[in-house]
């Protein structure tokens, strides 16, 4: 059996640390909880730590988050698709924007709903994912303006997310400035200007962030303890708060080098076979673990003296050398994760969730 460990500890840790960060600059926070996949058990240890707010890029996951608490602030993170405009003004108090005929089918279903839905407006600014672009912004802003229904509470930008272009000050002092034009010219104030992620949080530490922006969204800092500007790690937060486990289904002194004619592997490569392996033999063991859960590229087994040797779809060959530990079939191998790879096996039936 194959299954992910949420460790409660470290991640309260976590969570402590950056509330206290956010309030002592007097930011607001949202925890950004897709990595979790809708997992029931894994969300109720989020939610018990009563964060004020919660976003997801999934209408499914909102759903069973309201389902959990009914009273947290949900937040809708993506485009809405038109097909889910009911459940999105159901189940987001808050969605995030960038598409004029969307926001109106919002308007729609919300007085249908006898709800006012909450919009943040998100502003490209170089990312070149989701957001209006700046020419167009005071246009955009002033047809929803007059929308029943609907109430514009910030501006917000997404970066790092696909090119990997890292915030700053002078990009974000541009959110900043917009905020205040649009202020201006309609006489309407803007609470939110949500231009914070885990990748912006050095720029709180070190003084280099506009006091404007105000609302900061976490996600990787708070389940990973990593600094997501750089890919290190704080000293002050918890890494590893997910652990992956594997059992060993079968354990063999085996060659190292196949024997027969050599074609395509599965996943329609071709393996290079390293001369050295000729004559060699070692333990090899199959973990219950595949390339249906998660890729080689994104685990590291915690025993650094394990390598992988190879995948197929529902198995993992790795190499133990001597197995001077006497592993033995029906032993776990444990490891580390990247953030892809937490997403991947959150989202795999396969694989059980447990919370330490």
């Amino acid at each position: 059996m194959a299954y992910i460990t949420l460790d409660r500890d470290k991640l309260k840790h976590n969570y402590d640390n950056l509330s206290a960060l956010f309030a002592k600059n007097n930011t607001q926070w949202a925890v950004v909880g897709k990595l979790l996949c809708g997992n029931e058990t894994f969300l109720k240890e989020v939610l018990a730590l009563k964060p004020k707010q919660i976003c997801d890029s999934r209408v499914s996951n909102l759903k069973t988050i309201k389902s959990i608490d009914p009273d947290i602030e949900t937040i809708y993170i993506k485009p809405a698709p038109n097909g889910s405009i009911d459940e999105i003004v159901e189940f987001a108090d808050i969605s995030f924007n960038t598409e004029l005929e969307t926001i109106k089918l919002l308007s729609k279903e919300a007085i249908k709903q006898n709800k006012v839905h909450q919009i943040v407006i998100m502003v490209e600014l170089g990312e070149l994912r989701e957001g209006v672009l700046r020419d167009d912004l005071i246009s955009f802003y002033q047809q929803v303006f007059t929308l029943p229904a609907i109430q514009i509470i910030g501006l917000g930008t997404n970066l790092t997310c696909m090119y990997g272009v890292l915030p700053n000050n002078d990009k974000l002092i541009q959110l900043v400035l917009y905020k205040e034009l649009l202020e201006l010219k309609f006489n309407q104030k803007i609470p939110y200007l949500s231009g914070g992620a885990s990748v912006t949080i050095p720029l709180l530490l070190n003084g280099s962030l506009p006091a404007d922006i105000n609302h900061f969204r976490i996600g990787e800092t708070l389940f990973m303890g990593t600094n997501a500007y750089d890919n290190t790690e704080y000293d002050d937060y918890k890494q590893n708060v997910f652990t992956l486990h594997a059992e060993i289904i079968e354990l063999h002194e085996k060659p190292m080098m196949p024997d027969g004619e050599i074609g395509l592997k599965m996943t329609g490569e071709k393996v290079t076979l390293d001369p050295e392996w000729e004559n060699s033999v070692n333990y090899r063991a199959i973990i219950d673990l595949g390339l249906l859960d998660i890729e080689e590229d994104h685990i590291t087994p915690i025993n650094q003296k394990i390598t992988f040797v190879g995948s197929s779809s529902d198995m993992m060959v790795i190499d133990l050398e001597d197995n001077p530990e006497e592993l033995k079939v029906g032993d776990t191998i444990s490891f580390h994760m990247s953030y892809m790879g937490i997403l991947r096996i959150m989202n795999s039936n396969y694989i059980d969730k447990i919370v330490l």
